[in-house]
């Protein structure tokens, strides 16, 4: 499928060879446009997303984690965005980075990263029950199903807090999302409420409305 493994499966193989195509890519772009003017600001940002950045970012679920190692990812993919950004702007290339991705419009590449990741994680409640990753994950919202050896469930509070990858990513995720609660809690019967055990500290004031008065929203 593409992707470059090595021992320590730091990927940095992986990301050299396709942000080196992303910058050839940025090179060959330059000639395009015709023998009087260039392409427009525009069109080249509509390039940049849709041809440069789907070849930079491909397979970034396999290194871009909590946990994980990305200060060398980080520094060849903004490298990469700053070349785009000068050709889009047609800019020198002593100009600021930060300045040259704001003014051409660019969001910065861990920002976008964090956005892929967090629509990938969601794409998890997708899958059908009985699937492989369904079945490793621990969420509360999740139908009961065979406990595996190496699922989350399984895990200590410790352990899972060691765990580094996608996996663990996406249940933390989805847990903040979608909040969960025991609609048959002890906690929330009769006579175990908190507003029975501690009936003194609530105080209601009761208000009687007239017919002339009007209902404000």
């Amino acid at each position: 499928m593409g992707f470059i493994f090595n021992k320590k499966l730091f990927f940095y193989q992986h990301i050299d060879y396709y942000s080196n195509r992303a910058i050839f890519m940025v090179k060959y772009m330059k000639i395009l446009g015709n023998s009087l003017h260039s392409i427009i600001l525009t069109q080249k940002c509509l390039l940049y997303r849709c041809c440069i950045l789907p070849i930079t970012l491909y397979g970034f679920q396999l290194w871009f984690y909590n946990h994980a190692p990305l200060l060398y990812p980080l520094k060849i993919l903004s490298k990469m965005q700053r070349r785009a950004a000068i050709w889009i702007l047609g800019a020198f290339k002593t100009s600021p980075s930060k300045g040259i991705k704001a003014i051409a419009g660019l969001i910065s590449i861990s920002l976008h990263l964090q956005k892929l990741r967090g629509r990938l994680q969601l794409c998890i409640l997708t899958l059908l029950p009985n699937h492989l990753i369904q079945t490793l994950m621990d969420l509360p919202f999740s139908l009961p199903k065979h406990q595996y050896p190496v699922s989350l469930k399984s895990l200590t509070s410790r352990q899972r807090s060691n765990v580094k990858g996608h996996l663990v990513d996406s249940n933390n995720k989805l847990y903040r999302i979608f909040s969960f609660f025991s609609f048959l809690h002890p906690e929330l019967s009769l006579g175990s409420r908190i507003i029975d055990n501690f009936s003194d500290c609530f105080s209601f004031n009761l208000a009687t409305r007239n017919k002339n008065d009007k209902i404000r929203f």
